[in-house]
């Protein structure tokens, strides 16, 4: 019984993940799903992946209607939790972007029964039966569901596939830019309608609403460091198996940023600087889709 949690244990937190978007709640469902799968009459179980699948699923989808409150009375604009991730999550094309900052943030738009279902289906290719016993739906609902969540992130996920290689080059050219305090720099690495998000949770100072235009969002970036003597330095990371950067004031550890690169320029800037989302990048956290 132990053994099968062990073994699955990095799937089910990134099923956990995907859905709530918090590593510390993901956590927190899994000392869940433990504490029921220690219950369960094992000669009942077909297949033990799935079932402790099904398990987290409920206990994800309980625990983010309850979230739900959270946001609401959350202090500015709520950002994923970052995770540093080992090198094989940027290796995996498909899983890198399933857990990327921009993708998370279309998964943040759907309701709490299209995130399940959208995550279980498209990302983890779990079957429509499967997914409706973990739901509560017939496989007939499941279906519609799937389909009407698959459109709603088609249409807002990044449009073209950035190799790692490309979002890299152009981290290295705005850590350059930032470092510099450089905002003609800047201005020429941001798309037109680049948007910046940037997340203090009320405890570090933040911009209490999106920042949107290059002009703003750049003259935003130099402005906050740019009339004092502060020395700020970025450090290149891999944040949910994507290039970012680690950004250090007077040599201390600020927060992460993670981008979103489209057509060479960055469109959009994710900063979390609330220290209780940045604990899970002092050391690697691993996922997996199998």
């Amino acid at each position: 019984m132990t053994e099968a949690f062990v073994a699955h244990r990095n799937l089910l937190f990134t099923v956990a993940y995907e859905m709530l978007g918090s590593a510390a709640d993901a956590e927190d469902v899994l000392q869940e799903t433990w504490l029921r799968w220690a219950e369960v009459d094992l000669s009942e179980v077909r297949d033990e992946r799935a079932y402790l699948v099904r398990i987290t699923t409920r206990l994800s989808l309980n625990r983010l209607r309850t979230m739900q409150r959270r946001k609401e009375a959350y202090v500015g604009p709520w950002l994923p939790e970052p995770l540093l991730t080992t090198p094989d999550v940027a290796e995996d094309v498909e899983l890198a972007e399933s857990v990327s900052m921009a993708l998370m943030l279309v998964l943040e738009t759907l309701s709490p029964t299209e995130r399940a279902v959208f995550v279980l289906r498209e990302v983890f290719d779990v079957g429509y039966a499967e997914i409706a016993e973990a739901v509560g739906k017939t496989p007939a609902a499941v279906r519609q569901i799937a389909h009407r969540a698959r459109q709603h992130v088609d249409a807002r996920r990044p449009r073209e596939v950035v190799s790692a290689q490309e979002t890299r080059a152009v981290l290295e050219s705005f850590q350059r830019a930032l470092e510099g305090r450089d905002l003609q720099g800047l201005l020429d690495l941001l798309a037109p309608d680049v948007v910046l998000l940037s997340d203090g949770g009320g405890v570090k100072q933040a911009a209490l609403r999106p920042v949107s235009g290059a002009d703003k969002v750049g003259r935003f970036i130099v402005g906050g460091i740019g009339k004092t003597e502060i020395e700020v330095t970025g450090v290149p990371m891999t944040v949910n198996g994507n290039p970012g950067l680690a950004l250090h004031v007077d040599g201390a550890f600020d927060g992460v940023m993670a981008v979103r690169v489209e057509g060479g320029r960055i469109s959009g800037l994710y900063f979390v600087r609330n220290p209780e989302k940045l604990t899970r990048v002092a050391s690697e956290t691993p996922l997996t889709l199998r």
